[in-house]
């Protein structure tokens, strides 16, 4: 697999009120990232934080942002003194140490806000530029470690190492996109995030507490300084304006994307070159079919995502050992697609087909890994468990693609499920005798949906002419299109 070539491309569409991006990968969508104008992501963005609540029950602290809710600090991500700062565990830290109520402090954004939780905050600020992260309240040198080669890794953190004497003490990370990068634009980089965290210092002196202090790149910014990958071999954009924009900017940062950069004018939309429109739509079904006639279904919670993977109508090998391992192989790189494509993150839980020989367990276990490596977020996969899961984690930093473009169904309101049509007829007959219990009618008239009122005229239609014979008076019937499946009202006349 790593010997094929790859061919990969940018496509962003541009519109005033919504930015969408997609890297495909061989004519296979692998990532979207959208970003709206009445909700610009948070990732991080600066803020002077104004710290309203301070929790040592939790070690942690609630800090006001002027957003809609108030943030979380943990202590764990509380920047101490780097000379003299010791390995301390969760248990021995106390929040009190380091914050208190009403203080002002330069915060960044790590995770979003998610579902009903605020953004999770740090104090270790990181800013990234094409080949460097400065982290200003540290000294280490990390080195990414998807550059492999040791020579390289070393030659990279000499270079820092040798640079960092002419600017002020800070921490620095080498990021993939450095590999291979020359002395002097490691020395331009790393001049380029001094000045940046200097004009920072400046506009957080200025900035009253709640303010925002520094906002990210824009969405189509943000992705060309963050592709490290070599294969890239265009990036097209539906959107003159933006074209400019983008070829300015990596001109001075990516130089090597700058001649890939072009303007896409055909009347054709940009997301239908690879049909990007129908794999977006379908990465929001539960269930994702499989091209051996097995599928997968995805369900995601606010505490986890579960994926079961099924045969269903595939019986295409020699016997059923050897069915189970082929459809569990191509469901394993079909959920590591999944993944990164739906922007699934946090614990996962994926219930492959019992398999009974180690091997196909290990080779299975081995697909999923292979797939994520080429994923940007982090992740780790566990061991097949006792019981037959397998259990990961991938780093979750902004919301699912699930929750950008979906809110939760009115009718069940996320639950999934909804009341059958006889649930509600039983319900319906409950109220009436409660209300001829308690009050004087002439008649009784139910409003419902049309499912429900066919059900009542139809199989249970002898409930209610026993029910006219308990109450004595008529009860009529009326249908409501516009009622949700389990809403029902009985009137009394």
């Amino acid at each position: 697999m790593s010997g094929v070539m790859k061919r990969e491309e940018i496509l962003i569409n541009a519109t005033p009120s919504e930015v969408r991006a997609a890297l495909v990968e061989s004519g296979v969508l692998q990532e979207v990232q959208i970003e709206r104008a009445s909700r610009v992501g948070l990732i991080s963005n600066i803020y002077k934080g104004k710290v309203s609540r301070v929790l040592p029950g939790m070690q942690a602290a609630f800090v006001e942002l002027g957003l809609e809710r108030t943030a979380f600090l943990h202590a764990s991500d509380i920047a101490r003194n780097p000379h003299t700062e010791t390995a301390a565990t969760d248990q021995e830290l106390d929040i009190r140490e380091f914050v208190h109520e009403g203080q002002e402090l330069l915060v960044q954004v790590l995770k979003e806000p998610l579902g009903t939780k605020g953004a999770r905050l740090t104090t270790y600020i990181a800013i990234p530029s094409r080949y460097l992260v400065l982290t200003p309240n540290s000294v280490g040198i990390g080195v990414s470690s998807r550059i492999e080669e040791e020579n390289e890794r070393e030659r990279l953190r000499c270079v820092v190492e040798e640079l960092r004497g002419t600017v002020p003490e800070a921490g620095y990370i080498i990021r993939t996109a450095a590999e291979g990068a020359t002395r002097e634009a490691v020395h331009a980089d790393l001049t380029f995030l001094h000045k940046l965290w200097k004009s920072i210092e400046e506009q957080a002196g200025r900035t009253p507490a709640g303010g925002l202090v520094y906002e990210d790149l824009p969405l189509p910014l943000r992705v060309l300084r963050d592709s490290s990958s070599p294969d890239i071999t265009r990036v097209r954009v539906d959107s003159e304006a933006m074209v400019s924009k983008l070829k300015e900017f990596a001109e001075h940062f990516v130089p090597r994307l700058a001649p890939l950069i072009e303007v896409y004018t055909e009347s054709r939309p940009i997301f239908d070159l690879y049909g990007i429109d129908d794999e977006i739509n379908r990465a929001l079904n539960r269930k994702v079919p499989l091209k051996s006639g097995g599928h997968v279904v995805f369900d995601q919670t606010e505490a986890m995502t579960t994926i079961d993977v099924n045969t269903g109508a595939y019986v295409g090998h020699r016997n059923l050992e050897e069915t189970i391992y082929r459809t569990n192989l191509e469901a394993a790189a079909t959920i590591a697609r999944q993944l990164r494509l739906r922007n699934l993150g946090g614990i996962i839980i994926i219930d492959f087909i019992d398999m009974a020989e180690e091997e196909h367990r290990r080779q299975v276990l081995q697909t999923l890994t292979d797939r994520l490596a080429g994923d940007h977020a982090k992740s780790h996969v566990m061991n097949v468990s006792p019981l037959g899961l397998v259990e990961m984690t991938r780093k979750r930093n902004r919301e699912s693609l699930e929750h950008v473009l979906c809110q939760p169904c009115p009718s069940c309101e996320g639950r999934g499920f909804v009341k059958t049509a006889e649930t509600v007829c039983h319900e319906i007959f409950r109220e009436i005798l409660r209300q001829h219990r308690q009050f004087d009618f002439q008649e009784v008239l139910v409003l419902a949906r049309p499912q429900v009122i066919e059900r009542l005229l139809d199989e249970d239609s002898a409930g209610i002419a026993e029910l006219e014979g308990v109450t004595g008076k008529p009860i009529r019937l009326q249908s409501e299109g516009l009622y949700a499946p389990d809403q029902f009202d009985v009137v009394l006349m």
